[in-house]
């Protein structure tokens, strides 16, 4: 798959954990970053499947750009992962019906547990939709909720900008 991904990402509220009892599916995430200067290599293993993803820079703020991605076998994500620097990300991801949408929410491990992200892709940037009441602000742009900042600035340096509800 490749083309334009058009992404926003919000904050979850936890308590309750109502997106877990809103999932319709659940998989265990790990994943690393090649470094690279020009683009995003990221490296994920999916439950029993792995994909390999390039990622362009953003060109409105955080909300858009270009994706790459494709399935590999198992064995060479193993190899990739070894590549990686800086650690890997480690989550455990619910899947959220909407609407007409999927909510991903990323519930974080690790040096950045205690985060609960939502993400949800568009095919475009004016496109609506409907948010569960879980949902909370957005945070689409903002650099410190990039999966591969979190690996050099984990969530538990810097959780006090993350308001106490989301906590």
């Amino acid at each position: 798959m490749s083309g334009q991904e058009i992404e926003r990402k919000f904050l979850v509220k936890k308590k309750g954990d109502a997106y877990k009892s809103a999932a319709y599916s659940c998989s265990y995430i790990q994943q690393g970053y090649i470094p690279s200067d020009a683009a995003t290599v990221r490296i994920r293993r999916r439950d029993d499947h792995a994909y390999l993803t390039i990622k362009g820079k953003s060109v409105d703020g955080g909300l858009s750009r270009y994706e790459f991605e494709k399935e590999i076998a198992l064995d060479e994500a193993t190899r990739l992962l070894e590549l990686c620097r800086g650690g890997l990300i480690e989550k455990h991801r619910y899947l959220v019906r909407s609407g007409s949408h999927v909510f991903e929410i990323d519930e974080f491990h690790g040096a950045n547990e205690g985060l609960v992200m939502a993400e949800i892709e568009l095919d475009s940037p004016e496109e609506t939709f409907v948010k569960p009441d879980f949902i909370g602000p957005e945070v689409t742009g903002n650099r410190f909720f990039y999966n591969k900042h979190m690996l050099k600035h984990p969530y538990a340096e810097w959780k006090g900008i993350v308001p106490e509800e989301y906590r």
